[in-house]
């Protein structure tokens, strides 16, 4: 199946990066994946000292959503956790390239650039899809006049990928209440080796670093926080509003190997006296992965497209204007559609490999743990159905 390049949303600026990325992942993924599953920690960090060393990490200052959606296309083809890690460098940095100072981009986003792990630490043990339910307290270290003064965290937050292994946090925590009583809440720098901050890893179903992060009393200077005090929430939501579009690539990316192994699959299999890629039923099976994989490239590209050129910055406190509400739907339509239906495809292609699509190694198995976590994770696909549906009916 073609990969998403070939859509007119993409430059020939892009279609020669995607060529880049093809080239990457055969020398530096295809040689590596297969430690995928048993040497996950150590792996990781190879793939982004070689993503770095690719320069595939200089997309988030400016962010080009096109670019990284053709980035996580490849890399999710030729291996989820390679694409994982990527993705956190992107959630890692963004928020340092829109909202930090020029000497936090100096310092920091320069890091993650060059390869410094990054990771983007907002889900909590009672706070998922509601992160205004966060608990993670952030309290004023000193005077608040005084310019040495910082803050101190003090509490949990879990689920949290690269936790562990990650050399630069995006932490985002509770401030002190406003006046009127209203939450606030901050977005916080914070280096792996602070003292008082300990990991534990959580095994998931696929390779991928991930766990909790406790914080004891963890000192965060004041020039690590990013943006305003009362910023943190806006500066999450913009992110994940802004790379959501990826995720639906990256599912494009697995939904796309799943169709192309199958199809090899069909045609050199052999029942009841013919391949199996003659008979009618499973042609009307690829018939419809094939139409479902298209469908989730156009909208994908789409919202990339509206991200890269609309002037909707999606994070206003006020009410939404139509650009803005058209790139939430955007974005919305195509991480929903491309990482539901790209779980169907891959499902059929387990079940057109039979009993073979169940062995563990086989490419299919794999892909069909790989592509779970992607209906839920940067939004579950019951939160996009939200946001569409109000950005049709909340017109008063």
């Amino acid at each position: 199946m073609p990969a998403m390049r070939r859509l007119p949303f993409f430059t020939d600026e892009h279609r020669r990066l995607a060529a880049k990325v093809d080239g990457f992942c055969d020398a530096d993924i295809a040689t590596r994946c297969d430690r995928d599953e048993h040497d996950t920690d150590a792996v990781s960090r190879e793939y982004v000292r070689a993503l770095a060393d690719a320069s595939l990490l200089r997309f988030f200052e400016p962010l080009d959503v096109r670019a990284c959606c053709l980035i996580r296309e490849r890399l999710a083809y030729g291996s989820p956790l390679a694409d994982d890690l990527f993705a956190m460098q992107g959630l890692g940095g963004i928020p340092i390239a829109r909202f930090g100072t020029p000497e936090q981009k100096s310092r920091w986003l320069t890091a993650i650039e060059n390869g410094a792990i990054g990771a983007f630490a907002l889900t909590e043990p009672e706070a998922g899809s509601d992160p205004a339910g966060m608990q993670l307290r952030a309290e004023c270290d000193g005077p608040a006049d005084d310019p040495r003064s910082g803050y101190r965290l003090t509490g949990e937050k879990t689920l949290i990928s690269n936790a562990g292994i990650a050399d630069i946090y995006v932490v985002f925590a509770r401030a002190a209440d406003a006046p009127n009583g209203e939450a606030r809440f901050m977005a916080l720098i914070v280096p792996g080796d602070t003292p008082g901050l300990t990991f534990e890893p959580v095994q998931l179903l696929s390779a991928h670093p991930i766990g909790t992060m406790r914080f004891d009393g963890v000192s965060v200077p004041t020039a690590q926080r990013l943006g305003a005090e009362g910023d943190g929430l806006r500066i999450a939501l913009a992110t994940l509003i802004r790379f959501r579009a990826t995720v639906g690539a990256a599912a494009c990316g697995m939904a796309r190997r799943a169709l192309d192994e199958a199809l090899a699959h069909v045609q050199s299999r052999r029942q009841f006296g013919r391949p199996l890629a003659k008979f009618q039923a499973v042609q009307f099976m690829l018939a419809d992965m094939a139409t479902e994989l298209d469908a989730a490239q156009l909208l994908v590209a789409r919202a990339a497209w509206l991200a890269d050129n609309g002037d909707a910055d999606g994070d206003s406190d006020s009410k939404p204007n139509a650009k803005e509400e058209q790139l939430r739907r955007a974005v919305s339509m195509a991480k929903l559609f491309a990482t539901d239906h790209a779980h169907g495809i891959i499902d059929r292609a387990v079940q057109l490999f039979g009993g073979r699509g169940l062995i563990r190694g086989n490419p299919v198995e794999r892909l069909y743990r790989d592509i779970r976590a992607l209906r839920i994770y940067e939004g579950a696909s019951e939160i996009q159905r939200l946001i569409i549906a109000r950005t049709l009916v909340d017109k008063g």
